[in-house]
């Protein structure tokens, strides 16, 4: 059953069974359709969360704590930090635009506003992952996004925190039953926190589409 090989942890405990799996083999890749390392160059690089903050001034989540604890070198490739170490987030058009390109960036100006701080995530080949600092869930930790420009542009919850992120891509929880981007709505032991998170993004629907109001 969907959560139950984790025994519904969440947050930090959730990451440190993901680092327990990664930790024999963490050069491995952490996609099954594309190479991306979980830890560069197989050494970990931590990096004290103490240091860093959101720009918003909201607080880093568990997860991200216990995993910077671990290894930083994710983020690092991802372009999570400026010249100066400190996090440089990126509004959601600029975003998209510096992934797919234009018009599509133009595409996601109407909503910009809502989500200023986007972080860039492995995952998805003409789709994209982005953690979206925003009102975290009862847990701590902010969603994690799929943004999609095949057909109808959208933005649709897919996880409710990098936790579950980490650990649905480890296995160690296994997918919810069912398709689409937000499966995990189901989830007996997540799905309440995607919940907390589509009411609180987007009124209790899962997602946006174009034409974006």
């Amino acid at each position: 059953m969907s959560g139950m090989r984790a025994g519904g942890v969440h947050g930090a405990a959730l990451v440190d069974r993901v680092i327990e799996s990664v930790r024999p083999e963490p050069g491995r890749s952490m996609l099954s359709y594309l190479t991306v390392p979980w830890v560069e160059g197989g050494e970990p690089q931590p990096r004290p969360a103490e240091a860093l903050a959101f720009p918003s001034g909201r607080p880093l989540s568990p997860s991200l704590r216990a995993w910077l604890a671990f290894d930083a070198s994710l983020f690092t490739r991802h372009g999570w930090f400026g010249p100066d170490g400190a996090l440089t987030p990126r509004p959601l058009d600029r975003l998209v635009a510096d992934e797919v390109g234009q018009p599509w960036g133009e595409l996601f100006g109407p909503v910009a506003a809502r989500f200023p701080e986007c972080f860039l995530l492995p995952g998805g080949s003409d789709s994209r992952r982005a953690l979206v600092v925003t009102e975290p869930d009862s847990t701590g930790e902010y969603p994690i996004l799929a943004i999609d420009v095949d057909d109808l542009p959208c933005a649709e919850l897919m996880y409710p925190g990098f936790d579950v992120y980490l650990a649905a891509n480890a296995t160690v929880i296994d997918p919810a039953p069912g398709g689409g981007y937000s499966a995990l709505l189901t989830d007996p032991v997540y799905g309440a926190r995607m919940r907390e998170h589509a009411k609180q993004l987007f009124g209790g629907a899962t997602a946006i589409e174009y034409p974006f109001d």
